[in-house]
């Protein structure tokens, strides 16, 4: 973890040093995105809104905090109410041959960025990446689609929403409190009683540490199996654990390494942990990395290497036979998936 994040979530003793010093930035920030917004709430800058509804799920800090296991819910769901849902993104980290893009089965992390990319291949929905998200929402309603899901951009105010849905890890919350960059906020909390539904990630229905409020949609993140990056096989995690395999790849057993390049590494490697695996050698990089053959020198060859699946879509090019994805997947009650369709219900009346 970066030291400014270690300032910001862990109460590093550097906070003493980097705070003050950030906090006049910090006041900058504030000023201009709280112009920004008087300016659209006015209608200096103008706001556009699409045909079909739009669903924007985001967060007001920086970092991994569970959008993009959201989105993939959503989509699942969109799909159970007879809807043709497409997700737009920025493609942060991409560089595509033109914009809005449009991703097929020849699409590459380089090109559409990671998150994209993985939605892509898991959901197999029309996925389209741009800084000019009503352009690529326009791009997905040609291709068919009856509501669009933004997989962030809830400070993207140009565009119009129908739904907006802030998830918030319910670890990390909102660290220090902070805006950027004395703390890790984008926009105050105050902006999470303007959002239709606040998604907490990381508390179940069961839990009683008080850390969720009145209203909050609890998800949690189940891990469902582990696939290999090379043969596609896919095998559970218990039969991983005890060696068991109907494929060829017989690389298996609980002493494994792992790495991932995530806002939040250590939720992956705890989550490992917790399903038994021994960590070997664990490895964090910065969220979004931008992965090569290099990066995997220093790990043990004969031991499986685990990662993310949003890494994964990175290493497949160069990956080893013993090199693993854990997928996960969103779990929301019925009861708050309900309120959720509820309030989508509405806007589609």
């Amino acid at each position: 973890m970066r030291l400014i994040e270690k300032v910001w979530f862990e109460q590093h003793p550097a906070k003493w040093l980097l705070v003050p010093l950030l906090l006049p930035l910090s006041a900058l920030f504030w000023l201009l995105s709280s112009v920004r917004r008087l300016a659209y709430r006015c209608g200096i800058f103008q706001s556009s809104a699409v045909a079909k509804p739009v669903i924007v799920v985001g967060n007001i800090g920086i970092g991994g905090n569970g959008k993009t296991p959201m989105v993939i819910y959503l989509i699942e769901q969109c799909r159970l109410h007879g809807l043709k849902p497409g997700v737009i993104s920025r493609g942060y980290g991409g560089n595509a041959p033109h914009y809005p893009y449009l991703l097929d089965d020849k699409s590459s992390a380089a090109q559409a960025g990671d998150e994209p990319l993985l939605i892509y291949q898991r959901c197999r929905v029309p996925v389209a990446v741009g800084a000019d998200r009503i352009a690529s929402a326009e791009l997905l309603i040609a291709q068919g689609c009856n509501i669009i899901i933004a997989d962030d951009g809830l400070q993207h105010y140009r565009l119009k929403r129908s739904v907006e849905l802030i998830v918030v890890d319910a670890k990390r919350r909102f660290g220090n409190g902070l805006l950027l960059p004395a703390g890790p906020l984008r926009e105050g909390q105050w902006r999470l009683q303007q959002a239709d539904h606040v998604i907490l990630n990381g508390v179940s229905t069961s839990d009683d540490s008080g850390s969720k409020r009145a209203g909050d949609v609890l998800m949690t993140l189940r891990p469902t199996y582990l696939c290999n990056l090379c043969s596609g096989e896919q095998v559970s995690i218990a039969a991983f654990l005890q060696h068991q395999s109907d494929g060829t790849t017989q690389v298996m057993g609980p002493k494994v390494n792992a790495m991932a390049g995530i806002g939040d590494p250590s939720r992956f490697f705890n989550t490992l942990a917790e399903y038994d695996f021994e960590l070997e050698q664990s490895q964090a990089f910065v969220d979004h990395h931008a992965f090569s053959a290099q990066d995997f020198t220093a790990f043990t060859a004969d031991l499986p290497l685990l990662m993310t699946e949003k890494d994964a879509v990175k290493c497949r090019d160069f990956a080893k036979d013993n090199w693993w994805y854990l997928a996960v997947s969103a779990e929301i009650s019925r009861e708050h998936t309900q309120a959720i369709f509820n309030t989508i219900n509405t806007i589609n009346s």
